[in-house]
């Protein structure tokens, strides 16, 4: 019986819905970061925002505080669940390997007392980006050359195209696909901090008329004490992590594996991933813009569609595909094909011995 594509994925992502959305493995996660953002909200909404609306009767700055509130924090639910539900960019495994990136190493013997070359695939090859030469990694496990900016997640077990970082918070790999929405959910959630610390402070202030001191007014609303404390510590976290995405989307910095083989200025085009392993290296400038076309290609491009289709059927034998290539050969095959694979490679590497020999023998 045919099974779906998200029944038989080798990564460790969660599936709902027949495969409509994709989490990873830490999604239990969200539930930490939907707590973190509702119950303050709801605390804002039936302590303070109640008070205001006290304040301000026959005024509809009060409805309009509320409103707000509501709106805003639907919105931020919103772009957090389009961050973790959303594919970030995976590649697709390999059902075999680049055959035609095969090189042999003469070094190995196999068979008896012979040297046979054996079929090795290099484990980094040049691509060429801008016009510079980049340096991009083989994934033993997806069993495919990593387009360039591209990385192997080790907590998803996928390799992410413009992988950025995995977030425990939104329980999920943040990647070109989905890097728009995880910035505007962390700078809407700065925002929607800001507004709350500075209703709750208003809310002191009116109390401080109401009853002359501040500490009388603390103790007649503690809870906007608590909230101006909880959104401060908040801001420093989601208002920092803002300005720094902000600096990497200026520079136009996100994560990738590739190495390039000049060794000219910094690249600066990065991730957070590549601005802390990197630090220090230095690499051209291979996909910077400029400042207003880096903030184009983040918030103005169209965003590609998904080359997984998790809902779909797959035939028995693309379930087949290897988790990974040893140096004797491949590996971890269940239909017997890989292993017919090496069997072909040896008899070629025969042969190449053979025409070796042969031409030693014609030039003696």
């Amino acid at each position: 019986m045919a099974k779906r594509l998200y029944e038989v994925w080798k990564g460790k992502n969660k599936f709902i819905f027949r495969g409509r959305l994709i989490f990873g493995p830490d999604a239990k996660s969200l539930i930490i970061t939907l707590l973190l953002i509702i119950v303050p909200v709801i605390i804002f909404c039936t302590n303070v925002a109640r008070n205001l609306l006290g304040e301000t009767s026959g005024n509809i700055a009060g409805y309009a505080i509320l409103m707000v509130t509501v709106v805003f924090t639907i919105y931020v639910l919103l772009l957090l669940l389009l961050t973790s539900a959303r594919d970030p960019g995976i590649v697709p495994r390999n059902l075999h390997p680049p055959t035609e990136e095969m090189c042999y190493d003469s070094s190995a013997s196999i068979d008896v007392g012979r040297q046979t070359p054996t079929p090795r695939l290099p484990p980094t090859k040049e691509v060429i980006v801008n016009g510079v030469p980049v340096r991009v990694k083989y994934c033993i496990t997806c069993q495919l050359y990593r387009p360039p900016r591209c990385s192997h997640c080790s907590v998803c077990d996928n390799c992410v195209e413009r992988f950025d970082h995995h977030c425990p918070w939104v329980g999920q790999c943040i990647g070109m696909r989905n890097y728009r929405s995880f910035f505007l959910f962390i700078s809407s959630s700065t925002i929607l901090c800001i507004f709350i610390f500075g209703m709750s402070a208003l809310n002191i202030k009116f109390l401080t008329n109401d009853y002359g001191t501040v500490w009388k007014a603390i103790k007649e609303s503690p809870l906007s004490v608590v909230l101006m404390v909880y959104c401060f510590i908040f801001l420093w976290f989601v208002g920092g992590l803002t300005c720094f995405h902000l600096y990497l989307i200026g520079t136009n910095q996100v994560r990738h594996d590739a190495k390039t083989v000049s060794t000219r200025r910094t690249d600066n085009k990065k991730t957070t991933y590549e601005t802390f392993r990197y630090r220090g290296v230095e690499r051209p400038q291979v996909y910077d813009r400029g400042c207003l076309n880096n903030f184009r290609e983040v918030f103005c491009s169209k965003i590609k569609p998904s080359r997984n289709n998790f809902h779909a059927y797959v035939q028995e034998n693309e379930r087949g595909f290897t988790r990974g290539m040893n140096s004797e050969g491949y590996i971890g095959n269940l239909d017997g094909n890989r292993r017919e694979k090496v069997e072909d490679d040896r008899e070629i590497g025969g042969d190449l011995l053979k025409i070796s020999q042969r031409r030693e023998a014609e030039d003696a």
